[in-house]
């Protein structure tokens, strides 16, 4: 039987993968909506979609992970 803190930790893992996912979105983004956009709109629009791709992968990663850690 697989306890539970085995589960929490693949979950943490699952998080912090999403925050590198995050930063490195953020950092990318943040220099190509640079290009595009003028300063308030363009880290605005950077920050959202870092925002967006570090919580998707964040789940989708812990949620994984502890499918993994179950069986």
């Amino acid at each position: 039987m697989i306890e539970r803190p085995e589960i929490a930790a693949a979950r943490g893992i699952g998080v912090g993968i999403g925050l590198i996912a995050l930063m490195v979105t953020w950092l990318v983004g943040n220099r190509l909506a640079g290009l595009v956009w003028d300063p308030p709109v363009g880290p605005t629009v950077a920050i959202v979609a870092a925002l967006a791709v570090g919580t998707v992968t964040a789940i989708v990663f812990a949620r994984r992970l502890a499918d993994r850690v179950r069986r």
